[in-house]
């Protein structure tokens, strides 16, 4: 796997030291390659990215905040490929994903093996404002979620998406778009799934997952597909706003999170199962520099406590039930610097024995290109329970061909 790699990178390397002795008229942020055949059969766009940060984190034990904690990472590093294959109709999408994080997850359900593939789906644009998307991407959940973690106004998302999203799964979405009449443009969304997760390659173990997506934008369209990148970087001379609503339903899901967490194994080595429904109401306003994204999620669970076979003896696993509300706001200067806030709410179920918290995030950033290249940082304060507390300092760096 390591050699398999390897040899990928000394081959991008060779074709980037090929092209380099060339003139090319992208330019950064579009793409270290674009490539079209001279038929006009296909298109390559690779585009490689990465995130470092630093982070700083202090704990209060009740009496007094104890001596701080530092850690550096590599939080993302990614290769990203797109473009259409045979017609400009029918476009793919394939993201790679090597850094500890984005391959971490290795069970005896995906062979065990890192879990490089983050995207790998076709997009048919069978009709008009018709699309059938095919493969391994994000549902359409929470608009956080779908949002890139290339094109977010903090350093990562909040606790609220971290906890209840629905992330990537593997199956098909069909996507609808129409005019209600003037501006007003309507977005339907459905997607049938596995119900695991990511690169699941032993299963299906539980049932299938079904999710369906609303989204109402009454003033039209955002530039640039701005409902989905935070911040207002093109400055919406008029408002902005999208207000979308997103019901997802894993039956029987086999995992603690429905996609994510661990699988819900009994000592006889057979599944705990139950059907889990989550669901998000959200929206994103911008307007001149202002930008706002709100989010209201809930998850419950027919049974949250898993059981043995027996069906009163406790396995020790609990399905993570509860919601949690998400409010963010930044300010884009002139001169792309930017301020930004959130405040996040996690309740849980009293069953699931985790205790509620708060996050307050004050963020502040410099964009010198876009979200391709820009520098941030936030400090956060989070209470648990009201009784504990933490202040975590991040900074750290976007860069993205």
């Amino acid at each position: 796997m390591k050699l398999r790699i390897l040899s990928l990178a000394i081959t991008l390397f060779a074709i980037t030291s090929v092209q380099s002795q060339e003139i090319s008229d992208t330019s950064f942020g579009k793409g270290l390659i674009n490539f079209v055949a001279k038929d006009s059969s296909f298109s390559v766009k690779f585009a490689p990215r990465f995130q470092v940060r630093s982070m700083s984190s202090w704990d209060h034990d009740g009496n007094q905040y104890t001596s701080p904690e530092h850690n550096f990472i590599v939080r993302r590093s990614r290769l990203k490929f797109d473009g259409f294959a045979y017609s400009p109709k029918l476009k793919y999408k394939l993201e790679l994903g090597l850094s500890n994080r984005d391959i971490s997850g290795a069970n005896e359900f995906n062979r065990n093996t890192p879990r490089y593939i983050l995207d790998a789906v076709i997009m048919w644009r069978f009709s008009k404002n018709w699309e059938l998307w095919a493969g391994q991407t994000k549902l359409p959940g929470n608009v956080e979620r779908v949002v890139s973690s290339a094109n977010l106004q903090l350093i990562d998302r909040s606790l609220l998406n971290s906890r209840f999203n629905i992330d990537r799964d593997l199956g098909i979405q069909i996507r609808h778009k129409s005019n209600l009449g003037g501006a007003f443009l309507m977005r339907e969304k459905f997607a049938i799934s596995q119900g695991e997760g990511r690169n699941v390659t032993e299963g299906n173990e539980g049932g299938l997952q079904y999710t369906a997506r609303l989204e109402f934008l009454p003033f039209g369209a955002f530039k640039s597909k701005g409902d989905y990148s935070q911040s207002d970087l093109k400055r919406e001379a008029t408002s902005k706003l999208m207000v979308g609503f997103t019901y997802n339903f894993n039956e029987n899901a086999v995992r603690e999170r429905g996609f994510a967490g661990d699988y819900m194994i009994r000592t006889d080595e057979t599944i705990f199962e139950t059907n889990q429904t989550t669901i998000f109401v959200d929206a994103m306003y911008k307007k001149n520099g202002f930008s706002f994204m709100g989010e209201y999620a809930k998850r419950t669970a027919d049974t949250v406590i898993a059981t043995e076979a027996d069906g009163v003896t406790p396995t020790g696993d609990i399905v993570l039930t509860g919601n949690a509300l998400n409010l963010q706001a930044g300010y884009l200067f002139k001169n792309n610097y930017e301020i930004a806030g959130r405040f996040t709410t996690l309740d849980y179920e009293t069953i699931t024995e985790t205790l509620p918290s708060k996050q307050y995030t004050l963020g502040f950033n410099r964009f010198l290109v876009g979200h391709k290249l820009k520098v941030q940082s936030d400090l956060s304060y989070t209470t648990l329970d009201g009784q504990k507390d933490n202040i975590t300092f991040r900074l750290g760096f976007d860069i993205h061909f």
